[in-house]
C-alpha cells in the first residue's frame, strides 16, 4: 500500500466527475445494484462452465443442478440464488451455460446498459473496477461468434512468422505475411 500512496500523490488521474442531483445519484445506486447482479451471474456461470468442462474431461458425469442444490444446504453460499441455478439446470438437464437459460438471459439483458454504464463511470474517474469489467469482459466473449484473436494471430506472424487466419476464407487455410512493413 506505501507504493500505492506514493504513486497517488505523483501520477495524475482523470479530472473526476460528481453526480450532482439527487435523481443522478439515486440511478447510479440503481445502476450499481444492477451491475452487481449481472456480475454475480457471470461469476456463477463461469464457475459452472468450469466444474462441467471438468467433468466432461476427466468423465466425471456431475449434474450440476445437483451440485448447485448441496451448496445451498451445506456451505457458507447458502443463497436463494442457487434455487434458480438448481432450477435451471433441472429445467434443462443439458444447458451448456447459465446464460443459455431464458430467465438468466433475461435478468442480464435487462441490466446489461446499467453494467456497462457503471463501468464507464468508473473508468472515466479512474476507479478500478475489475470484477464488474472482467464479468462484462466474460459476457461479451461468451456472447460474440467471432472475437478478436484474428487481430492477435497477425500480430504474431509480423513479429515471429506464425501465421494467421482470415475471416474471409476457409478456417483450415493458414497465411503469412512476407512484407507487414509494405502494409503500412
Amino acid at each position: 500500500k506505501s507504493d500505492r500512496v506514493k504513486a497517488s500523490k505523483f501520477l495524475e488521474g482523470p479530472k473526476s466527475t460528481v453526480l450532482k442531483t439527487k435523481k443522478e445519484k439515486q440511478q447510479f445506486i440503481d445502476n450499481v445494484r444492477d451491475a452487481l447482479y449481472a456480475s454475480k451471474i457471470m461469476s456463477y456461470t463461469q464457475g459452472m462452465n468450469l466444474i462441467k468442462q471438468a467433468s466432461e474431461e476427466f468423465k466425471w458425469g456431475l449434474n450440476l443442478g445437483e451440485i448447485s442444490r448441496i451448496w445451498k444446504g451445506g456451505c457458507i453460499i447458502r443463497c436463494v440464488f442457487l434455487d434458480r441455478i438448481t432450477a435451471a439446470y433441472q429445467k434443462n438437464g443439458k444447458l451448456i451455460s447459465l446464460l443459455m437459460d431464458k430467465e438468466f438471459k433475461d435478468e442480464v439483458a435487462k441490466r446489461q446498459n446499467s453494467w456497462r454504464d457503471v463501468i464507464c463511470v468508473a473508468i472515466k474517474n479512474g476507479v478500478p473496477c475489475p470484477a464488474f469489467s472482467a464479468s462484462l469482459a466474460y459476457y461479451d466473449a461468451y456472447r460474440r461468434e467471432r472475437l478478436p484473436a484474428n487481430l492477435i494471430q497477425a500480430q504474431r506472424d509480423f513479429f515471429g512468422a506464425h501465421t494467421f487466419r482470415r475471416v474471409d476464407t476457409d478456417e483450415s487455410t493458414s497465411f503469412h505475411e512476407e512484407n507487414w512493413a509494405s502494409k503500412f
